[in-house]
């Protein structure tokens, strides 16, 4: 190249790259994208609603889309988008055994737009809607293509927690489930078999956080080991909305770190380190069967409200039990009593009641 010939000023390259795995966010992050460049304002309002309803998910969801409020697309059964005058709306829909749960998030131009369009599809489930509390677990797992994924599920809080259930607490159940919530210690442990009762106290204790609250409890629910290998998904407990931390089966993050543990120290962080839970709740369930196998660091006191060890009942607690569900109920009595026939004074689960008892 000649010296005196000049070099041609080199321009500097700029991107951005972010994984996209919903339809629905690609097309609203392009929008407001565009929005952006031609320094516009599109969607300044955002709004979620959440709720369930005893009605086939895609009934509802072709109700909502047939409504000349809006222009709607549908790439799967459960899913949606619906496009309006100054409103970007994307719907997502799960199914339960007796009733759908639905997610739609709202972006509109004004705030009696988005509450328009809420009020406007709620309208469309009618008398189906389940009017009962009802908390919603919002279930992360690592997905196939190496992101995080999650999926939002309406659960109706209507277990009933019986104290004959529950004979190692101290108290009633419900005595229990109230002193936890208003305690500052972050942590519970419910350790145990399988089939004595662990998952249905979580939902108990879910079900309560809706009641006090008067809307749906959320809980950040995952099982998965992929899911928690990073800082993601804690960040997004503390910095979120969600009043619970929910992991099930959690033996192998409860262990000691001098066992080679890796993942307790973001729980220990966020229980009660530099950045604390801020009333939150962690609620481990495990089937470790000795209080030993726990880290001392989790279920140290200021830290840990309880850990408890479920168990199964005795012949005789199992018995009385029994008698309480049915209620006087000869019929139901009697099909226990053939139940428990067989190896009269064995422990029984929890499980193994109900299921007499159907």
């Amino acid at each position: 190249m000649n010296q005196n010939q000049k070099r041609k000023p080199v321009t500097p390259f700029t991107g951005l790259t972010k994984q996209v795995w919903d339809f629905g966010e690609l097309v609203l992050r392009s929008r407001t994208a565009r929005a952006l460049e031609q320094g516009t304002t599109l969607y300044p309002v955002f709004r979620e609603l959440r709720f369930a309803a005893r009605i086939e998910h895609e009934v509802l969801l072709d109700a909502i889309a047939l409504d000349p409020a809006w222009r709607a697309e549908r790439l799967f059964s459960e899913t949606l988008i619906l496009i309006g005058e100054g409103l970007y709306v994307t719907g997502y829909a799960s199914r339960k055994a007796d009733y759908s749960s639905y997610n739609f998030y709202v972006w509109a131009e004004s705030l009696v737009r988005a509450e328009e369009a809420k009020q406007r599809i709620l309208d469309k489930a009618g008398s189906t809607r389940i009017a009962e509390p009802m908390f919603t677990i919002d279930w992360h797992f690592a997905s196939a293509m190496g992101g995080m994924d999650v999926a939002s599920i309406e659960e109706i809080a209507n277990d009933v927690l019986r104290d004959r259930a529950y004979p190692e607490l101290k108290g009633s159940v419900h005595d229990f489930i109230r002193r936890y919530l208003a305690a500052p210690e972050t942590v519970l442990v419910l350790q145990g078999p399988p089939g004595t009762g662990k998952t249905r106290l979580i939902r108990g204790i879910l079900g309560e956080m809706s009641r006090r609250k008067g809307e749906q409890a959320r809980a950040l629910y995952t099982g998965d080991v992929r899911a928690l290998a990073g800082d993601d998904l804690f960040v997004r407990f503390i910095t979120g909305t969600h009043d619970a931390f929910v992991v099930e089966d959690a033996d192998h993050l409860l262990k000691p770190r001098a066992d080679g543990n890796e993942h307790l120290h973001r729980f220990l962080t966020i229980a009660d380190g530099v950045v604390r839970a801020q009333g939150r709740k962690i609620i481990f369930s495990t089937n470790l069967p000795n209080v030993g196998d726990l880290d001392d660091a989790l279920i140290r006191p200021g830290r840990c409200f309880a850990r408890i060890h479920v168990r199964a009942l005795s012949g005789a607690e199992a018995h009385a039990l029994a008698q309480e569900i049915a209620g006087g109920d000869a019929e139901k009595l009697a099909r226990a009593g053939v139940a428990f026939a067989a190896e009269e004074g064995r422990k029984r689960s929890l499980a193994e009641v109900y299921v007499a008892m159907r």
